[in-house]
């Protein structure tokens, strides 16, 4: 059994989850600082076996710390502290995954709503007091038509459960090899062999759900945007560097996709000079998402959990494994 003794905590919880956050670690003891305190969080880091941070960015400090053996970063994506050096220190480095993973399916479907309805010439139309817009009786709706979902986490198995209750053909697409999650009609694995070709090539709406590594950088390319159905609409709840965005703005703007919806960027805020910005049927929200009810409190029982799985020696839930490295991109 692993003990757990002192527990650096930087996360800027109300007392009341904090107090929850210190009754799923007792009876170690908790030092409670604020994340810009580098020399309280130096010295804590002298004596602390685990650390709970607000964010995912982990520097030297963390790596040279004499006892530390696990971090949990209180965050969904862990692509800023996906570096090798926490292998090769055996850091054991969890995430908050899934707390926020109702809403996010909701954003695409949102998403994928307002393209379908064209939301932004109706909204334009009604601006200018105009009743209706050209070929707005051939649009079609969500029901029947086929949604690819890349990446079959927390965020792909809530949206395949939504978009199969409003009438959609779901496919999904992952790594690892496993039964498929409920309402996938098809799950396609790139372990056993499987291709995201096909996936692409069928799909009215894709979804990108996958955590960015080296693996997924740029996953979307020029080749893969070529697959697409020209009426198809590509959708981006991942990370931006998960798609090519100079390839994806050439194919909005010479029409060859339908649409996009991004809530991600390479680069964030994105620069006011991106032809995104502008480009055809394109939606843009600033990675921001309508919290779920006590998001907070949603971490802290993925927290508990894994404070019972580290100390039973377990496997954790949301752990980094090696194939989510991401250096991409980076300084070395």
């Amino acid at each position: 059994m692993r003990d757990i003794k002192v527990v650096l905590t930087t996360v800027e919880y109300k007392d009341e989850h904090y107090q929850r956050l210190a009754q799923a670690f007792a009876p170690a003891s908790l030092i409670r600082l604020r994340i810009d305190d580098r020399e309280g969080i130096r010295k804590a880091l002298e004596i602390a076996d685990v650390a709970v941070l607000a964010g995912d960015i982990l520097d030297e400090q963390f790596y040279q710390a004499p006892l530390l053996r696990w971090i949990h970063c209180d965050h969904a994506g862990l692509n800023k502290s996906a570096r090798p050096e926490l292998f090769e220190r055996g850091l054991l480095v969890t995430s908050s995954a899934g707390r926020s993973s109702p809403a996010l399916a909701e954003h695409a479907i949102f998403f994928m709503l307002a393209l379908a309805y064209q939301i932004p010439r109706f909204l334009d139309a009604q601006r200018a007091h105009q009743w209706g817009v050209p070929g707005q009786n051939d649009l079609r709706g969500l029901y029947g038509r086929t949604v690819g979902i890349v990446g079959m986490g927390n965020t792909g198995t809530e949206l395949a459960v939504r978009a199969k209750a409003m009438g959609m053909r779901v496919l999904g697409y992952r790594r690892s090899s496993a039964p498929p999650p409920p309402g996938v009609d098809r799950l396609y694995c790139g372990e056993t062999g499987d291709s995201l070709d096909e996936v692409l090539a069928e799909s009215d709406f894709i979804v990108l759900a996958v955590p960015l590594s080296n693996a997924t950088h740029h996953l979307i390319g020029r080749r893969e945007l070529a697959l697409m159905k020209r009426s198809a609409c590509i959708i981006n709840m991942a990370r931006g560097a998960v798609i090519d965005e100079e390839a994806l703005a050439e194919a909005l703007y010479a029409g060859q996709i339908g649409g996009a919806g991004l809530d991600t960027f390479t680069q964030e805020p994105l620069p006011s000079d991106s032809p995104l910005w502008d480009a055809p049927n394109t939606l843009i929200t600033p990675h921001t998402t309508p919290q779920v009810p006590d998001r907070t409190g949603r971490s802290i029982d993925i927290i508990a959990e894994n404070v019972r799985r580290y100390r039973a020696g377990e496997p954790m839930l949301n752990e980094l494994k090696p194939g989510d490295i991401y250096t991409r991109g980076k300084s070395k």
